[in-house]
């Protein structure tokens, strides 16, 4: 076989369809949030970075990084090992107890990322239930679905965000059978907030574990920034809480918060979590520093909703067409894979704006967009040049305009 052609055919189709991804070379600068420096071949150029998942900025907060350097200067660069052999440093044993505190749980258990966490976690408690099933909402992250499959566990899908047709496929499942209903509170790219209390209500009815990722929550909402559920006062009715510490905190990794029993049984089953390095010291440190600033200061919160309304109202004003939901994300529509490469390639060559397509398979074909977040550092300046950026190729385009 000719492995060289079979991949070279497969990535054509890609660029065919429009889907093939190219990455942006950026090099942030700390203190210039969001502004960056696009490198290309013919030579660097500024831009304004409006899809970033830093979403408060906190990647370059002052305490953040004095915090990280500390650590590094204490610690050396690396953890040393996997969290049983020696790579267990004090800073993980630190972050965990104040994620603990963050989701008012007994316990937390660190991983190298939000994808990692869904998936060894999910994997693990599904996998080694005797006969469990997982009602899984159909709108959950690759990371989710990963889990779930590697469990091998049966997998029954509900309606988006559907407390009604949750109950009906739990209603059929014997009442002794172990269940784990599995969604997220911040779905990341339509931005909408799931019905936490009737899922939990549900759930609750029929003997159900609850697993709730608020990987796009956390930092961001609630008044300790402990996500959406600590924001509605529902955090003591979930079993389990994912996050990550790589968005609102600004730094990198997963983890889960759960009851002590729990986080034990994951860290002592969960190959995701045995056989992986542990997070450098560092990085352990900025996050944990990232956490406590966020726990006690409101005005990033309070900025970046503020960045969302106006960025919003602006959309309306001149007619670009965005989906609406009560989170901080901004999906534009655009409907098409090959127009919304062109739409962000303009942005990019021609108003130094950067913004990345997202396409298939990552949203459903038919509904490719443009996924903006507002931080707490756009400035109306950079709101009034993206919005005419945006108006201005939309016209060019001949693009449908919002009624």
């Amino acid at each position: 076989m000719d492995y060289d052609f079979f991949f070279r055919k497969q990535l054509d189709g890609l660029r065919r369809e429009g889907n093939y991804r190219v990455f942006a070379d950026l090099q942030r600068r700390a203190g210039s949030f969001p502004h960056a420096t696009h490198v290309r071949e013919r030579g660097r150029a500024e831009v304004t970075v409006w899809c970033s998942n830093d979403y408060l900025g906190m990647g370059q907060n002052p305490t953040v990084l004095a915090a990280m350097h500390e650590a590094l200067d204490s610690c050396g660069a690396g953890a040393g090992g996997t969290r049983n052999i020696a790579g267990t440093n004090h800073y993980h044993v630190l972050l965990e107890e104040e994620l603990a505190d963050l989701h008012r749980t007994e316990a937390a258990l660190l991983f190298n990322s939000g994808y990692m966490s869904n998936w060894a976690a999910l994997s693990t408690l599904a996998g080694r239930l005797p006969g469990c099933v997982v009602l899984s909402d159909e709108s959950n992250h690759a990371s989710m679905i990963e889990g779930i499959r590697h469990s091998r566990a049966e997998k029954i899908v509900f309606t988006h965000n559907d407390p009604t047709d949750l109950d009906r496929k739990l209603s059929r499942l014997p009442a002794d059978v172990p269940k784990l209903v599995a969604f997220e509170s911040v779905y990341s790219m339509n931005g909408d907030i799931a019905p936490i209390a009737e899922i939990c209500d549900v759930a609750e009815r029929h003997g159900a574990m609850t697993y709730l990722d608020e990987v796009h929550a956390v930092g961001l909402y609630g008044p300790r920034g402990g996500g959406v559920a600590e924001q509605e006062g529902l955090t003591h009715r979930l079993t389990v809480m994912e996050g990550t510490l790589a968005k609102g905190f600004g730094v990198v990794g997963g983890y889960i918060a759960a009851s002590a029993t729990l986080c034990d049984f994951i860290r002592s089953f969960a190959s995701g979590f045995i056989f992986t390095t542990a997070l450098p010291p560092a990085i352990a440190a900025g996050a944990l520093a990232s956490i406590r600033h966020l726990k006690t200061s409101r005005s990033e919160r309070v900025a970046q909703q503020d960045r969302v309304v106006q960025l919003r109202a602006a959309l309306d004003r001149a007619g670009v067409p965005h989906y609406r939901n009560d989170s901080h994300i901004v999906p534009v529509m655009v409907g098409n894979a090959k127009l919304c490469k062109q739409v962000t390639d303009r942005l990019m060559d021609q108003f130094g704006v950067y913004v990345q397509p997202i396409n298939y398979p990552t949203v459903p074909r038919g509904t490719e967009r443009l996924r903006i977040t507002p931080s707490p550092f756009h400035s109306d300046a950079d709101i009034a040049h993206l919005v005419a950026a945006l108006s201005t190729i939309w016209s060019e385009l001949s693009l449908q305009r919002a009624a």
